[in-house]
């Protein structure tokens, strides 16, 4: 389901958890582009499942933790 302010929210949680590391450093360490990953902190595009899987255990939390918090 689309739901534009719920992808916002997601990004942001993922721009908090980059913390001071660059998109360019989170890309290459997940092996995505640093568009991608902008995309996904803007929330103009949601990751694959496998991708957030990927983001989770990257940031050491859980996949609910970043893309299911309003649920």
């Amino acid at each position: 389901m689309n739901n534009p302010e719920r992808d916002r929210a997601n990004g942001a949680r993922l721009r908090l958890l980059r913390g001071d590391k660059t998109q360019a450093q989170v890309a290459a360490d997940l092996d995505i582009t640093t568009m991608m990953l902008s995309n996904y902190e803007r929330g103009i595009r949601r990751p694959s499942d496998e991708t957030k899987i990927r983001l989770a255990r990257y940031y050491g939390t859980t996949v609910s933790a970043i893309f299911f918090v309003d649920e």
